[in-house]
């Protein structure tokens, strides 16, 4: 055999190994996922609160507790997280929010959310529902391109 064909043949051995690894690996952590949901959801209450600000920060910029922060590895600490600032009864607190409902939570208004902690999970709007969430897709380059084209060839035709 000639060197080129076994290199080939470990190389596909190696990531044979790390397909099979990452498959384990990933049904591991799914179940750990779930079973923290399953914590979480036992663990809900339904609370009215104000929503007052929103916003996407870095964990040690979020203004949760030092406890909190201190839990979070390393890799994580870094991360931007939705963050929301809400008015729960007469105190002030800074929660985290879904990362799924984060673009639905209405500013400026009262909502009954559930919680688990210092954890949103779902929200509702108390009076007239949740604003609506503009779900405009961003345009590419394409699409720039074709209305700018389009935008030409309508000042020519003026002209």
């Amino acid at each position: 055999m000639s060197t080129g064909i076994i290199v080939l043949l470990v190389i596909l051995v190696v990531m044979i190994a790390a397909l099979v690894a990452l498959y384990f690996m990933g049904k591991k952590a799914q179940t750990r996922q779930e079973e923290q949901r399953a914590q979480m959801e036992a663990v809900a209450q339904q609370v009215s609160m104000l929503i007052i600000d929103k916003k996407r920060l870095k964990m040690k910029d979020s203004g949760l507790p030092e406890a909190v922060i201190s839990a979070t590895p390393w890799y994580a600490k870094n991360s931007k997280i939705p963050v929301v600032k809400a008015k729960v009864g007469p105190q002030m607190m800074t929660l985290i929010c879904d990362a799924e409902i984060f673009d639905e939570m209405p500013i400026k208004k009262e909502v009954k959310a559930t919680v688990s902690g210092l954890y949103i999970t779902k929200v509702r709007g108390l009076r007239g529902g949740n604003a609506p969430v503009d779900t405009k897709k961003k345009k590419g380059l394409r699409a720039w391109a074709l209305n700018k084209r389009k935008e030409l060839e309508a000042e020519s035709k003026k002209k």
